[in-house]
């Protein structure tokens, strides 16, 4: 979009930051045969993250975890700890083959496909990403059918558990205070699959009530750890976001690490 604004708009000024928006891979983890963790890691095991931000962020953008990575996130994990993480690792090939053996184990294979239904909004930024989803799934026997959902009805539908598998996005910032028990606490409301780790819980507590930088970034990064080893809703990739004003549009601030501080707009001003 900076793209066509920029042609059909040639004195507009347009920046690019950090995306803080995550688009990730969530399964309904009650349903059979989801329920089975062999399965889910597969799955994790089957993407191809750079790939993603090639194709649907036309290479602007970052691979991440469930908080936000540097330059843009303050309590993410660096990217040479993210390599460590399951699946993260840049050998896809590798994590492919790992992912049919895995596959093969559970009765799969290239005559026995497992047939799903890929949920997501209609939305372009859902829907978009679910494509590349389907087709990189495609490479474990798992034959995915696009189910685009009204804008409207998604979320509900996702909060009441009538899904299978499907590509959801979520904020991460700029504080890991609130997104943690919000999207992964036991019993929040929009905890997406209904994932619930007393420990998760107790390490969200503890992270919270730390005050010193240092001590509190190595509990978020076991929390990372943690929720990937477990492959809750594996992160796939952050897409930048551009910025584009008017030239007599003033102070405009350009966020990196949230999507809402500067809503208020209460220092723009137009020279017009």
């Amino acid at each position: 979009m900076v793209k066509d604004i920029m042609s059909q708009l040639p004195d507009s000024i347009c920046d690019e930051a950090p995306g803080t928006i995550n688009r990730h891979l969530i399964i309904n983890r009650d349903k059979p045969p989801f329920n089975n963790p062999e399965l889910r890691r597969a799955m994790s095991l089957s993407i191809d993250r750079q790939a993603f931000v090639d194709i649907v962020a036309q290479g602007k953008g970052e691979i991440g975890g469930v908080l936000q990575s540097p330059p843009g996130g303050l309590w993410g994990l660096l990217s040479d700890q993210l390599r460590e993480l399951p699946g993260y690792a840049p050998d896809v090939a590798a994590n492919r083959a790992q992912a049919r053996q895995i596959m093969e184990k559970l009765g799969y294979g290239p005559d026995n496909h497992l047939k799903i239904k890929v949920s997501a909004s209609d939305i372009r930024f859902y829907k978009d990403p679910a494509v590349v989803l389907i087709d990189q799934l495609k490479e474990i026997w798992i034959d995915g059918e696009l189910e685009a959902i009204d804008s409207t009805r998604y979320y509900p539908k996702i909060m009441r558990q009538e899904y299978t598998v499907g590509l959801n996005l979520q904020t991460s910032g700029p504080d890991p205070d609130p997104m943690l028990d919000l999207f992964y606490g036991c019993g929040s409301s929009v905890n997406w699959d209904g994932y619930c780790n007393k420990e998760i819980d107790q390490l969200i507590e503890q992270q919270s009530m730390e005050g010193d930088p240092a001590r509190r970034k190595q509990i978020l990064w076991q929390i990372e750890h943690k929720l990937a080893e477990e492959d809750v809703r594996p992160i796939i990739f952050y897409a930048d976001r551009g910025f584009c004003r008017r030239p007599w549009v003033k102070n405009e601030m350009v966020n990196t690490n949230s999507i809402f501080d500067s809503a208020r707009r209460e220092d723009v001003w137009l020279d017009k």
